[in-house]
């Protein structure tokens, strides 16, 4: 890797670390304070209204977001064409919400959910104005300024939730949580970024962005609605709490998950995507990112699936024990997301969105089959099937990528498979070595620290070249900063 990459693979991962985890350790503490408050129906009716937010966002950003990043000069026309088309877009979606608010709660049988859902729904309008605020310092892989804006708006909002949790607000500390941190992060973005719309908007700026984004877009609505419709058919078919059941689990499980996913699919997009004409070198970098990635991830999850119990009974208390199985299947599922959002980045840098949307149609039709297979026998049984549907979508995409630049799905798990058995076999080392422990929070220390101990030493003795990696990625960045 070149001296240049290395360093904004290094500033990048750290900065983008540094908001993901700083923002959502934030969320986390926050969110186990106020479910320690508040009743897993009251998570549920905010779990109902998933689908719709999803949806909506996703149809904010337009796919315009990934195409201002991927474009190789970028004008102060393109920005302000983006802008003003999602301006639009986000007041009619909050439009259209606020009509359907009666027919929402109608469906769930819930009538709180019309006022909840009008105003959890200005979000969307607020979102819509950072969406090439975000752009723009994702294309200079500044994560620093954004996390700097979703830090403090984060601190702010969560701070108020908990003060109305315990005023006996309800979900409505949760609702305002949410209005509240979309609204800081916009004033903060808008202020730090230092940029401003021109007034101007150009049709042919959008024909050109559109034809690459409304690929995405379609992609992203997608792989919105499918993995909405967990929560869309548990709070259908099943009661409020056992969707709050099932939104906590996916929280923990998203907390590594998606965060890692998140910092390496920002982080790798614009990176790779300034070697989109390089097949050779793109597919170095790749296969180093995609290594790099399952390092981190793979150990985080089996080891989150192994101290499920103590952790969600220690930090939630017993009335959230629903949680702990549906934790520890949705991990295994999980692990796979940052090597699938590698993978589908790939597509996008080679500027193959139409197989994107290819896919994403494919793969989708297999979950949904999947899933209604799975609904009549129980939330484990949907939760189960996830994991053989991410497997085979993983199989898939490395199919594809594989005609793209020769990284198959063979040369992948070849690649992957050592550190798959670093981390199931720490799985076990971490199960067994807590298995006739009786305390909670001594369950937590010694699984935490055997699994680490045991995770390194066997990257050690095995002369795994991804812990050189990571050891020469954190010795970079130390250097750099001693000598600023």
């Amino acid at each position: 890797m070149s001296e240049s990459l290395k360093n904004k693979t290094v500033k990048g991962v750290f900065w983008s670390s540094i908001e993901r985890f700083s923002v959502q350790g934030v969320q986390f503490i926050i969110q186990i304070i106020i479910a320690r408050i508040l009743l897993p129906s009251d998570y549920g009716l905010i779990g109902m209204l998933t689908i719709f937010l999803a949806v909506s966002q996703s149809l904010i950003d337009s796919g315009f977001s990934n195409a201002l990043i991927r474009k190789q000069n970028c004008s102060d026309t393109d920005y302000s064409t983006v802008f003003y088309f999602n301006i639009i877009v986000g007041i009619l979606l909050y439009g259209v919400l606020y009509i359907l608010a009666p027919f929402i709660a109608s469906f769930y049988r819930t009538s709180e959910l019309i006022n909840i859902t009008r105003v959890v729904a200005i979000t969307l309008f607020i979102n819509s104005l950072t969406v090439v605020q975000r752009a723009k310092l994702t294309r200079n892989v500044d994560f620093k300024t954004q996390t700097k804006a979703s830090l403090t708006a984060a601190i702010v909002s969560g701070i108020i939730a908990i003060i109305m949790a315990y005023s006996h607000y309800g979900v409505w500390a949760l609702v305002i949580q949410s209005v509240l941190n979309g609204l800081i992060t916009m004033i903060l973005l808008w202020i730090l970024s230092k940029w401003i719309p021109r007034n101007v908007f150009s049709r042919q700026s959008f024909k050109e962005m559109f034809s690459f984004g409304s690929k995405l877009l379609v992609s992203g609505l997608i792989d919105t609605l499918y993995r909405n419709l967990f929560t869309l058919i548990i709070g259908k078919q099943f009661n409020k709490a056992d969707l709050g059941y099932y939104t906590r689990a996916d929280q923990f499980a998203q907390l590594p998950s998606s965060n890692l996913t998140g910092i390496f699919g920002r982080v790798t997009y614009p990176i790779l995507s300034t070697l989109q004409n390089d097949d050779k070198r793109l597919e170095e970098v790749y296969r180093k990112y995609l290594r790099l990635s399952a390092f981190g991830i793979f150990p985080l999850m089996t080891g989150l699936a192994a101290l499920a119990s103590p952790l969600i009974i220690l930090l939630l208390t017993e009335k959230w024990a629903g949680v702990v199985i549906l934790l520890q299947i949705i991990c295994f599922s999980y692990m796979w997301y940052p090597i699938h959002a590698i993978n589908l980045n790939l597509l996008q840098v080679k500027g193959r969105s139409d197989l994107f949307l290819r896919l994403e149609i494919m793969k989708k039709g297999i979950g949904i089959a999947m899933l209604f297979i799975t609904v009549p026998i129980g939330i484990n049984a949907m939760c189960i099937g996830s994991i053989a549907t991410s497997i085979i979508a993983l199989i898939i995409n490395t199919h594809y990528t594989g005609k793209l630049i020769n990284v198959d799905f063979l040369k992948q798990m070849k690649d992957l498979f050592p550190i798959l058995l670093y981390a199931l076999s720490m799985y076990l080392v971490i199960s067994f070595s807590i298995k006739w422990i009786e305390s909670d929070v001594i369950k937590l220390i010694v699984g935490f620290s055997i699994g680490v101990f045991y995770y390194f030493l066997i990257a050690y003795f095995t002369n795994s070249p991804e812990l050189k990696a990571f050891y020469s990625l954190i010795y970079e960045y130390n250097n750099k900063l001693n000598n600023k």
